[in-house]
């Protein structure tokens, strides 16, 4: 692929509507619903964020557009995710909300040059494990960051870490706030789960939220609203960027590009996998992505990614083109421009609501029980994921679930290398007790070289050794020096070793290291394995002549 060909493939085109033709009404009627979806979790995460429900807002509607355009599936649905508040909350509360266009800009900036440099097949490397535990890990984070909103508090003076200021909200919550808003909480979730059966049309979190604030009003009870929300979007703005900024914030910022990333491209994969409207272009994807965060940034949003919840929507809704994602955020923009002043009115227990119950939607039981029985280790890499994104931080989870689930990959790449003893081939012959078989299979690396080397030279009462290296899959530069290293430790000890059959792709680092250089001769390099038995029959035979 040419220079021009590779970016032409990052850039719009027409071939993004060619089904616009047949598809613009089922594009219509997903864009109109995943816009309803979207509208009480928009304001969610950004409340949830510390940004505010506006920042929520303006993430949906301008990134939601800009990463329709430019990204690279043709029905992923972008915006403020569950998983990137769970990045958010913390920066917000250590550098203020004045910091977060920068954050946006710089993982922008990231994301894009990730997907130029087209690093966007990165995501395969994640093992199953890791990603089931760190979609564990994010619910339970959501969850526990509605319960100061759930018991009436704000979450204002409470620790960044959601475990510790669920648990600070509980001690301080206080009579009669905790019970008014505890029903709250608790109605939402009743009409969400209930709704769908009576008004299968409409989605449950809209019906709830119509209704919850409805009776709030009407009974006039004494809980939090969310307030007055601008009607309209906020003028852009430039993010304030110096370099003592930047120098604060580029950790943070490389946090979220990470996740904006990462969370993007499962987005993608899932919905490739769930709809026939085609495969998606990862690195095109990261570099929309990152476009949506940029301009999402000058106009006081949140960092943008792609929604798997809402995406799915979509797909179910029947969306078939950019078009639908176009027309949610649409959708919400009218909303916020006819409607903001009955907007102001929703209770903030009601979008934690929410909130908690799309957190336990996000986890599968099935599938949690399905790594949990898959294997001691999977199990343990799931868990130990989940646990570090609950207590720590979702980038060091996945950091050590990599870790982990690497390490023991390599565990058992290294069990699967070992040395047999094999009988000589053909008839049995006068002295074959002297001469000793070994086929080495597996891969021969730094993980388990040293554990056949081990097992091949405490061979004894033997004048050859025979070393086949056929059924060696990978050999790295450890393996060829421990075979170095075998080679002249048995001739040192008197035995005649003959290589057989080393392959052609490892001939040349087996040379490179002194492999065949520690052979006695260079005629001890055999093709073929009746030769070189032949050649160990005669050795062995000279030698019982010569005494």
């Amino acid at each position: 692929m040419s220079a021009a060909d590779r970016v032409a493939s990052l850039l719009p085109g027409r071939a993004d509507y060619a089904r616009l033709r047949t598809s613009w009404r089922a594009d219509l009627l997903s864009g109109l619903t995943v816009g309803i979806v979207a509208l009480p979790l928009a304001l969610g995460f950004g409340v949830s964020s510390g940004a505010g429900a506006e920042a929520g807002l303006v993430t949906a509607i301008i990134a939601g557009v800009v990463a329709a355009v430019f990204g690279g599936s043709n029905v992923q649905v972008s915006g403020p995710t569950g998983a990137m508040v769970v990045v958010l909350a913390p920066i917000v509360a250590q550098y203020g909300t004045g910091a977060l266009g920068a954050v946006c800009v710089i993982a922008g900036i990231l994301v894009a040059l990730a997907g130029a440099l087209r690093l966007g097949r990165a995501v395969g490397l994640l093992p199953w494990p890791v990603i089931e535990g760190f979609t564990l890990g994010i619910a339970a984070t959501i969850f526990l960051q509605q319960l100061p909103q759930a018991v009436g508090l704000s979450a204002h003076g409470l620790s960044s870490n959601a475990a510790v200021a669920a648990a600070q909200a509980i001690a301080r919550a206080q009579l009669p706030t905790v019970l008014w808003s505890l029903a709250v909480v608790v109605a939402t979730a009743l009409v969400m789960l209930a709704a769908p059966k009576v008004i299968p049309v409409v989605p449950g979190s809209i019906v709830a939220i119509i209704v919850v604030s409805g009776l709030t009003v009407l009974l006039r009870l004494p809980v939090a609203k969310l307030g007055a929300l601008p009607a309209g979007l906020p003028a852009p703005r430039l993010p304030g960027f110096d370099l003592a900024t930047i120098s604060h914030l580029a950790l943070p910022a490389i946090t979220v590009a990470a996740l904006a990333a990462i969370e993007s491209l499962l987005s993608a994969r899932v919905a490739a996998s769930i709809s026939d409207t085609g495969p998606y272009n990862a690195d095109r994807e990261l570099v929309g992505q990152g476009l949506a965060s940029i301009v999402a940034g000058f106009f006081g949003g949140m960092p943008a990614t792609g929604a798997i919840a809402r995406t799915a929507v979509n797909v179910r809704s029947g969306a078939q083109t950019r078009v639908a994602a176009i027309v949610h955020a649409a959708v919400l923009l009218v909303i916020v421009v006819a409607a903001s002043h009955v907007v102001a009115l929703i209770p903030l227990a009601a979008l934690g609501g929410v909130l908690m119950v799309t957190a336990v939607r996000m986890v599968s039981p099935r599938t949690v029980r399905a790594v949990i029985r898959s294997s001691r280790s999977d199990a343990a890499v799931f868990w130990i994921t989940a646990v570090i994104t609950v207590s720590v931080d979702l980038i060091y989870a996945v950091g050590a679930g990599l870790v982990i689930a690497a390490a023991v990959a390599l565990r058992n790449v290294a069990r699967s290398a070992g040395a047999q003893r094999e009988a000589l081939p053909g008839g049995a012959a006068p002295g074959d007790e002297r001469i000793a078989l070994f086929r080495i299979d597996g891969a021969l690396f730094f993980g388990a070289a040293e554990r056949v080397l081990d097992q091949i030279s405490a061979i004894s009462d033997v004048d050859v050794v025979i070393l086949r290296l056929s059924q060696i899959r990978y050999l790295d530069a450890t393996g060829a020096q421990f075979l170095t290293e075998l080679v002249q430790r048995l001739e040192r000890r008197g035995i005649t070793v003959l290589v057989k059959g080393i392959q052609a792709q490892h001939l040349g680092l087996a040379e490179r290291v002194g492999v065949i250089a520690a052979l006695r001769h260079h005629k001890h390099l055999f093709d073929e394995l009746p030769p070189a038995v032949e050649h160990a029959r005669s050795h062995v035979a000279r030698a019982t002549t010569a005494y």
